[in-house]
């Protein structure tokens, strides 16, 4: 790779805002800066829906960016900042900026563009810089972004949806040509449903996020689904994996959440070493290794925090 290449990658486990990010930043900076310099990449294999949707819309998948690429090359991180959600060997690469709707956990030894934003997709952060500096949106790359925010905010049903998500999705679909994007979102959180043909583990890693708390290291998964019935009838594989993954890699707690958004709650199971405190944090009762609580639709804004709080102090 030449040294004017700009590699913009999302988070491991890549879900669909994370790669429909990276090909946004990268079109908005090539546009901007008039050049091809800035390629999307992906850190891991892409899911279901993000399959479909990049069909759809008549995109290629994104390269997976090598971990054994020469140190110096350059990286812009989208979706994602903390460590344990980037390849394990980053510190190979120059991060030169950030485009993140995360909390911010990040170090670096220079200063850097970091654009953060309480939205509910890191593609409305980048909608909101196309039209700031007056850039067009191709409609393939607008239905690939309405796509990104149909999903991360649940259909705008997550608390997670702000009032900024909710102009910027109807302008999306009307540059996409897409008449209805509610129906948009639930024929793609259909496709996002379908697990028949995944293993436990592609379940469980399909959204999964690592975390560390005081030096406890959590793993946390979640799907989304309409149909809450056909994960139940598989409830002892993904209690197995979900103890398999904890004991295999060293966590303390692996959490994976099954979120149904017709009726808006989530069904956990759960394996940790603290089940009590993490029961404590979200206020339910884990003594069976599992717990359906009802009104929680988001890992980041209700699920992490709480969690965040009891354990890191």
């Amino acid at each position: 790779m030449e040294n004017s290449t700009i590699f913009v990658c999302g988070h491991l486990s890549p879900d669909l805002d994370s790669v429909a990010s990276a090909i946004a930043y990268a079109d908005f900076q090539n546009q901007l800066t008039k050049t091809n310099n800035y390629q999307p990449t992906v850190a891991g294999e892409i899911n279901r829906e993000t399959i479909w949707a990049l069909n759809k819309f008549g995109f290629t998948a994104p390269q997976q960016l090598s971990p054994d690429l020469p140190s110096g090359q350059k990286l812009v991180l989208v979706d994602h900042n903390e460590a344990g959600q980037r390849l394990e060997n980053y510190v190979n690469f120059e991060i030169t900026g950030i485009i993140d709707h995360h909390k911010v956990n990040f170090e670096g030894e220079q200063p850097i563009e970091i654009i953060t934003k309480p939205l509910g997709a890191t593609c409305s952060i980048i909608y909101e810089l196309y039209q700031i500096n007056q850039i067009a949106i191709a409609p393939k790359l607008a239905g690939l972004m309405l796509s990104a925010i149909l999903v991360d905010t649940v259909i705008t049903k997550s608390p997670t949806c702000t009032p900024t998500d909710l102009e910027i999705i109807p302008k999306l679909a009307a540059l996409a040509g897409i008449d209805d994007w509610q129906a948009f979102g639930l024929e793609l959180f259909k496709i996002r449903a379908s697990v028949s043909e995944l293993s436990a583990e592609q379940i469980l890693l399909s959204d999964f996020k690592d975390f560390l708390f005081h030096e406890k290291k959590f793993g946390i998964g979640q799907v989304e689904t309409v149909d809450l019935n056909e994960f139940r009838s598989r409830e002892a594989e993904l209690r197995q994996i979900v103890s398999s993954k904890r004991q295999e890699d060293n966590y303390h707690t692996v959490i994976l959440f099954i979120t149904d958004i017709i009726n808006e709650g989530s069904w956990f199971i759960i394996d940790s070493a603290q089940a009590d405190l993490v029961g404590q944090a979200l206020a339910a009762d884990f003594q069976t290794g599992d717990a359906y609580i009802p009104g929680i639709l988001s890992r980041k804004k209700q699920v992490v925090p709480p969690l965040t709080q009891l354990f890191s102090n």
